[in-house]
């Protein structure tokens, strides 16, 4: 292999390069070449801090491009409802049915769990992962509590904060960050959770169609972690993101900064949303140069000075101009 990288020119990809993490030292030495011959593509489905040797060895000589699955600029608006039900991932997407769709998920959780996660030197048994990953489930959308994940697993606090830097490092879970700076104000400073990919929460939740998705408790949540994750991506706002909440009513699922100027956004799974008292806080607390309230409809309207209802097909880049 080593011999082979080393003649190589042009451009060389590698997938699955977290099952061979000796291969970053080789790189590094390769990286340093002058003039330099060949690139590097490293396709991975895990995050560098998962596996070992990566972050240190290629530090200042790789770039990072978070990828996602499919998005509604790729499959059309009018397929948002079953992108929302089977997900991002090609296979759940593109099944003949939901119930092949499902099928699909089903095992995909299994072999991440069952294989994935040991091939990464990981051992934690696949039934106390994937417990802890349904727990996360039925928390999809909300605040991180420490010591009532440990609780429900029976286990110390620590213990469930590794499982859960596990998920987020393969890229199942995001992590939100919260936004505080005024001292003035009591805000929530632990993260939000969301499961990344809404084909994989509805699996966990064992909900297989639409209808069965618009009649579960988990609605409203299951909406914004799905159009949280098309604004980040159509955005492109991974490293500009958070949400605020504070302890006196004040909440903002999503907070992105862009040229000095701070953009609000709200996700209602409603017909008609209409402003709130909340709405009006945070943009006099956080200064937004505008709030968009992000719908599953089609029409785009006001509800006041700097405040719109717009439709997740309309996010663009040019609303943060």
């Amino acid at each position: 292999m080593g011999i082979t990288l080393r003649s190589a020119q042009g451009l060389v990809v590698i997938d699955e390069f977290q099952r061979m993490p000796q291969l970053f030292s080789l790189l590094r030495v390769l990286a340093d070449r002058r003039p330099l011959p060949v690139r590097f593509l490293i396709l991975g489905s895990a995050s560098p801090d998962l596996v070992k040797g990566s972050s240190e060895t290629l530090a200042g000589r790789i770039a990072y491009v978070p990828m996602s699955g499919f998005n509604m600029e790729e499959t059309g608006p009018d397929l948002w409802k079953s992108l929302w039900v089977r997900g991002r991932f090609p296979d759940s997407f593109l099944a003949a049915t939901e119930v092949q769709s499902y099928d699909w998920r089903q095992n995909f959780i299994q072999s991440f769990l069952e294989r994935d996660i040991p091939q990464l030197g990981i051992r934690i048994p696949a039934a106390t992962l994937r417990r802890f990953w349904m727990m996360l489930a039925h928390r999809h959308g909300q605040i991180w509590n420490s010591s009532e994940m440990a609780r429900a697993l029976d286990t110390r606090q620590p213990t469930a904060r590794h499982y859960l830097d596990i998920l987020c490092d393969a890229f199942m879970i995001r992590q939100l960050t919260p936004w505080f700076e005024n001292a003035r104000k009591r805000v929530v400073k632990a993260p939000k959770i969301y499961l990344r990919d809404s084909g994989l929460l509805h699996t966990l939740l064992r909900l297989q169609s639409i209808d069965q998705v618009l009649s579960h408790p988990c609605l409203g949540f299951s909406w914004e972690g799905f159009a949280l994750e098309e604004v980040l991506c159509r955005l492109n706002a991974e490293r500009d993101a958070y949400f605020y909440k504070t302890h006196g009513g004040a909440e903002l699922d999503l907070l992105i900064q862009r040229g000095g100027k701070r953009f609000g956004f709200e996700f209602k799974f409603q017909d008609a949303p209409r402003s709130t008292r909340s709405m009006h806080l945070v943009s006099t607390d956080l200064g937004l140069e505008r709030l968009f309230v992000v719908y599953p409809g089609s029409l785009s309207y006001p509800l006041g000075e700097r405040l719109e209802v717009i439709s997740l097909s309309g996010v663009k880049e040019e609303l943060l101009h």
